[in-house]
């Protein structure tokens, strides 16, 4: 029967291969519904530090780090709600919209983009709008949501790189 190595005996340190499954969780994470990617980066980031005895990456870099984590993480949980109110919706279809589109995960992450804007589409219709004024608001939804996505692999990419040089170096 084959024995596993002692934990000492292994070439990289457990918790530093947790530290990158994380890191790689925060990239896929961005483009997954529900699934937070900005703090996968940010616990990555952490448990690295703390594997390392707190001397790596140093604190400058680990600020840097932390920072761009941290942002990814605002982007994700505001995104959505921004871009409906930069749309021109209302507060009430922002909520409701937000809801509808967590619902509409049941289809997917299509489910949820079609969901949230075009319940901002009937539910400003519904509230007096105009047809044009309803398309643009669900089109500003739409393409926040979109341009968040494409924001979070950007940040939390860039976190899994730099922590690639801070190991590597």
């Amino acid at each position: 029967m084959m024995q596993l190595p002692a934990l000492g005996a292994l070439p990289v340190d457990l918790f530093v291969i947790v530290a990158f499954v994380l890191l790689v969780g925060g990239v896929v994470g961005s483009v997954t519904p529900l699934v937070p990617g900005g703090i996968l980066s940010l616990a990555g980031v952490v448990v690295y530090w703390w594997a390392s005895g707190f001397a790596e990456p140093n604190v400058f870099v680990l600020s840097g780090l932390l920072f761009v984590a941290l942002i990814a993480v605002a982007t994700d949980w505001l995104a959505g709600a921004v871009s409906a109110k930069a749309g021109g919706a209302s507060t009430r279809t922002t909520v409701i919209a937000t809801v509808v589109g967590l619902v509409g995960l049941v289809w997917g992450p299509l489910g949820f983009l079609l969901g949230t804007a075009g319940t901002v589409f009937v539910m400003e219709l519904v509230d007096g709008g105009e047809i044009e004024e309803s398309a643009r608001a669900a089109g500003v939804t739409l393409l926040g949501m979109l341009t968040s996505s494409v924001l979070q692999i950007l940040l939390t990419a860039g976190v899994l790189v730099a922590m690639i040089g801070v190991f590597l170096l």
